[in-house]
């Protein structure tokens, strides 16, 4: 009858929670400040702070299948995850 809810399952999704609440407040600052050269100063700010939770998500998710995964396959993980921050970089 009770759904038990796994602790890296818990702290990943309260960082997507804590990044999405952060975007939208970078949205109304936006729309508060109601400049474009400040919306892209906040924008930029926000481009910071997306790989930041990006990797301390993959991070959390990682540490909890850690003794299901082989070595090679997490190499092949934080690989992706690094061409990913290449391809994006600015």
């Amino acid at each position: 009858m009770f759904t038990v809810i796994e602790k890296t399952v818990l702290a990943m999704s309260f960082l997507r929670i804590v990044s999405g609440g952060i975007e939208i407040f970078a949205a109304l600052l936006m729309i508060k400040f109601n400049a474009v050269e400040k919306a892209l100063l906040i924008n930029s700010s926000l481009a910071l702070i997306g790989p930041l939770i990006l990797l301390s998500t993959t991070t959390i998710g990682l540490i909890g299948i850690v003794e299901k995964v082989s070595l090679l396959k997490m190499v092949w993980v934080f690989a992706g995850v690094a061409c990913i921050l290449y391809g994006v970089k600015q």
